[in-house]
């Protein structure tokens, strides 16, 4: 036969077919081997090394959560899954999870830091530095001078922007804030470490802020006129347009005769 003369097409496609079988062969030997080595105890996952500035997340904690729900090995676990497992851990705002050859994890952990606590009383909720409202045990707060703040669904961030506005304004004179809430109604609400409770009314953050700090003004001067300490206030409505109503501890604005006919 001529070496010059093409091959027939029966035995040029034969040619064809056995190099993609052998390359079928060779993928599917290469695959199994792989899954075959994935699956070998050497790469089971062996420890988990936790990071961040961690202060409620301890090997006990996650050993506890985690270590049981993180399934495959090296190889196979799922990252983000796995991330979701810690995510649902108390006190854990987000983790990034890495792999540590051959059989380690690594995650780096963001814990919430709690800066007061929402809601009721009743409610284990605090509210994060983001304005984020989380789920904790109340007992591992550390800090038991957090404020009390609430509001509806999703306003967390808009309450704590308020609170930073108007808490220094009432720690000035020495009457720090217990509690803040923002109403349902869009109303605003404050009550003072000494029990007083504010009405501070409706807007944003900032006309609160000023019509907080325009009242303080001159709480001071009604305090000293009828010569009661600034503890003494018991109340205050703000929601006037043109100036405000006070209640002030043992004092009174009715006559004696008014007061006997009560």
């Amino acid at each position: 036969m001529n070496r010059n003369e093409p091959l027939p097409l029966d035995i040029r496609l034969m040619d064809r077919a056995t190099v993609l079988l052998l390359v079928m062969l060779g993928i599917f030997a290469a695959v199994a081997g792989a899954r075959w080595l994935s699956s070998r105890s050497v790469f089971a996952v062996q420890s988990i090394a936790v990071l961040g500035d961690v202060t409620h997340t301890n090997v006990p904690t996650v050993r506890a959560h985690v270590v049981s729900r993180v399934k495959g090995t090296f190889f196979t676990v799922d990252l983000g899954q796995t991330r979701t497992v810690f995510e649902a851990m108390p006190w854990v705002r987000s983790a990034v999870v890495h792999r540590d050859f051959p059989n380690r994890l690594r995650v780096n952990l963001e814990e919430h830091k709690a800066v007061a606590f929402w809601g009721a009383e009743s409610e284990p909720r605090l509210l994060n530095s983001f304005g984020e409202v989380f789920d904790a045990n109340l007992g591992e707060v550390e800090q038991d001078q957090l404020p009390r703040l609430a509001g509806p669904n999703g306003q967390g961030s808009v309450v704590l922007k308020t609170y930073h506005l108007v808490e220094p304004l009432f720690s000035r004179i020495d009457v720090p804030l217990a509690s803040m809430e923002l109403t349902g109604k869009g109303s605003w609400r404050v009550v003072l470490a000494t029990g007083a409770a504010i009405e501070l009314g409706r807007g944003s953050s900032e006309e609160v802020a000023v019509r907080a700090e325009r009242f303080l003004k001159t709480l001071t001067q009604v305090a000293v006129r009828y010569a009661r300490p600034l503890s003494a206030l018991e109340s205050a409505d703000l929601r006037h347009e043109n100036g405000y109503a006070i209640r002030l501890r043992g004092v009174t604005t009715l006559t004696d005769t008014a007061s006997k006919k009560q």
